[in-house]
């Protein structure tokens, strides 16, 4: 009979009145004499012994996604009954029970309140049956026969019906639920079930007549569906458990192990879902890139681990700005995507926005630390910016980085500042092929000392020599570098072929040193110091002759971290340059806090200082505040010798332009420079330096 279990809520009332009753029926049918006179009868121990033993082995199926126990103790229960009387039945199912619920440890008031029912049960059955024939099973059993079959069937429905009652109410209280609700569900199962063990319960007597040896050969065919239904079960656990992997397997598949949320994968698919319904519906979709401004201070300050448990907050945080329909997923490090699948035009995403970077400005509080955090926003549109999932993620990319060079947080994708062009992204290929084919050439334009002319100096400048587009420029290559993360390796080569040649140039007497214009990205590498230290080394060059170039803006874009950077590299010995001086956003209090030992004042100025007093001022409040703060000061743009002569007499101290020179091979510096002209280069005193093996 199937058997179910309840959880402890409060209904203590029912089951202690069931328990009671129960109780009281036990006591006086085991206190009986006949039920002790059923003790003496073989037929009482070989069937109680089979009661026992289908207590302890219930055969478990599946019912949907529930598992149902149905213990065959119930048929060799009501065998008992029809062979010895209700007393011995209720004496062997009472055991049984109790011996099957302590095996199992479950709650002392849940084994009694199953035995009282049992016995409640059996008692109903056996009245039933003495009722409707004219034997007495209270007392010692009747025989099967065609006029018994009546009340023996009788009997089997007063058993079950009073069983499916009790347990049905009990489970219908416990779950709050409606117990006609409850028997509705579960009775149709059990009927079912039920039935066949209590047909089974006659024919066990029969056998029991012949001979008590015909009784164990019954209990073969519960044992082959004891089999064949664990084995089944085991198949279906096996399945279950195999398709929970797969949903386990993909959702990790589709979500980010670090922040539980949609990885890129799942991103991409929402946002095709998201076009289809926008193509049919006629409305827009957003999707919204930022990542996290400076991140990797918060890591080398806090430790890669509290770095993660902030990346973790960011979800939750950014939920309570979003709609229900609207996904965040992480797409790798601290870049996160938003996707708006229906959005009320340009205003209505950039609103989302604002909300996005003023909830991540709220403090998140890290190791007893309150960190408030900024955002580079990028924000591209279906179907204005593109009809896929990856060219929008690609435009709001460009969108992205358009922020963050600008300063501005929030920026809306816009094609005149995407460097991600069909020719440009196939320029990008060539030029990582190019490197290794010595496509890359450098030319030099010397630097002259006003004073006297000497040139002690010259910067490096990067010319691509495209085998089929010619000469390019490194205002075209330059933006892909820094963006396809070809910056460093880029540098390396510039610097590393900068310092050969210089280290030619020593060779053969002339005392050069050499500029070599830093990106951005390359300020923000805190490997850049050892990276210059390796090529010096390789070179064999003293520090001091090479000078590295870099923007006012590259500076105030993360002054923190470039901070560290330019400190590391001044402590190496290397000049440091400010190049396109007065364009760029740095204080004069900013100025004398960084380690540089060299200022280039802008071409723009010095061109037109001649005819236009406001750059005449400019030129000469940075020569000034170059001298005041201990810095060379270099001018751009020198083209006539009216202008060297006015930088001259302002006290600059060197000057690079036509009038010295265009930019030149290094084979053509030592013929330009060979006596005939008024600028000399600047020669070793003494024996020329040997080449060192690059």
């Amino acid at each position: 009979m199937t058997r179910r279990c309840f959880s402890s809520r409060p209904i203590h009332l029912y089951v202690g009145f069931i328990t009671l009753a129960g109780a009281a029926v036990l006591i006086a049918e085991v206190s009986a004499q006949r039920a002790l006179l059923a003790l003496d009868s073989p037929t009482f121990w070989v069937f109680a012994s089979c009661l026992v033993l289908g207590e302890l082995l219930p055969i478990r199926v599946r019912r949907g996604r529930e598992v149902e126990e149905i213990t065959t103790s119930t048929t060799f229960t009501y065998a008992l009954l029809l062979a010895a009387g209700t007393p011995a039945a209720i004496l062997a199912q009472a055991a049984g029970t109790l011996l099957s619920e302590l095996i199992r440890r479950k709650p002392l008031w849940k084994a009694a309140f199953n035995v009282a029912q049992m016995t409640l049960s059996i008692a109903a059955a056996g009245a039933v049956v003495a009722f409707f024939t004219t034997h007495d099973p209270m007392s010692d059993g009747f025989p099967v026969a065609a006029g018994t079959l009546g009340g023996i069937l009788l009997g089997a429905l007063a058993m079950f019906g009073v069983n499916s009652i009790m347990t049905g109410t009990a489970v219908a209280l416990a779950q709050g639920r409606s117990a006609v609700s409850q028997l509705r569900d579960t009775l149709f199962f059990q009927a079912s079930t039920d039935a066949v063990l209590f047909a089974m319960s006659p024919l066990i007597v029969v056998a029991s007549e012949r001979s008590l040896l015909l009784v164990p050969l019954t209990v073969l065919p519960l044992g082959a569906v004891y089999r064949s239904t664990r084995s089944s079960l085991e198949k279906a656990e096996l399945a279950d458990e195999l398709a929970t992997q797969a949903q386990r397997n993909e959702y990790q598949a589709m979500h980010d192990a670090l922040t539980d949320l949609p990885n890129r994968s799942l991103f991409r698919d929402r946002v095709g879902q998201a076009i289809l319904s926008a193509q049919r519906d006629q409305y827009e979709v957003a999707v919204i890139l930022f990542d996290i401004d400076r991140f990797k201070e918060v890591n080398d300050a806090l430790g890669h681990q509290n770095g993660d448990r902030l990346l973790r907050m960011v979800g939750p945080r950014l939920e309570e700005c979003l709609r229900e329909s609207d996904t965040i997923a992480r797409l790798g490090g601290d870049e996160f995507a938003i996707l708006l699948p229906k959005v009320a035009g340009p205003a209505a995403a950039v609103g989302v926005a604002e909300k996005i970077a003023t909830a991540l400005a709220q403090p998140f509080e890290i190791q007893g630390l309150n960190l408030e955090l900024d955002a580079s926003i990028g924000i591209a549109f279906y179907p204005d910016h593109g009809a896929d999932a990856d060219t929008l993620l690609q435009r709001a990319d460009v969108a992205m980085y358009m922020a963050k060079d600008a300063r501005t947080g929030i920026e809306i994708y816009d094609a005149r500042h995407d460097h991600y062009s069909p020719s440009r992204l196939a320029l990008v290929g060539e030029l990582r092929r190019a490197i290794d084919r010595d496509e890359l050439v450098l030319l030099y334009q010397p630097k002259a000392d006003l004073r006297n002319r000497n040139i002690p100096s010259v910067e490096a400048l990067l010319r691509w020599q495209h085998p089929t587009r010619g000469t390019i420029l490194p205002e075209e290559f330059i933006p892909l570098a820094e963006h396809t993360g070809l910056m460093r390796p880029l540098m390396s080569y510039v610097v590393d072929q900068a310092l050969a040649q210089v280290a030619r140039w020593h060779a053969d007497g002339l005392e050069l040193g050499v500029a070599v214009n830093l990106s951005v990205q390359n300020l923000l590498d805190v490997d850049l110091p050892a990276e210059i230290n390796a090529l010096l080394d390789r070179w064999g060059l003293p520090p001091a002759y090479l000078i590295l170039e870099i923007t006012e803006s590259g500076i105030m874009g993360d002054p923190v971290r470039t901070g560290h950077v330019l400190t590391q590299l001044h402590r190496l010995g290397v000049g440091l340059s400010i190049d396109d001086f007065g364009t760029g956003y740095s204080s004069l209090t900013q100025l004398g806090r960084m380690p540089v030992t060299e200022i280039k004042i802008d071409r723009s100025f010095v061109m037109s200082m001649t005819h236009e007093e406001s750059s005449a001022v400019i030129v000469r409040s940075t020569i000034d505040l170059g001298r005041n703060l201990g810095l060379r000061v270099v001018a751009e743009g020198v083209e006539s010798e009216q202008i060297w002569h006015e930088l001259e007499m302002l006290g600059c101290d060197q000057a690079q332009g036509y009038l010295i020179s265009h930019p030149l091979t290094a084979d053509d510096i030592p013929v330009r420079f060979n006596g005939g002209s008024p600028y000399v280069l600047a020669k070793r005193n003494g024996q020329a330096r040997p080449l060192p093996q690059g």
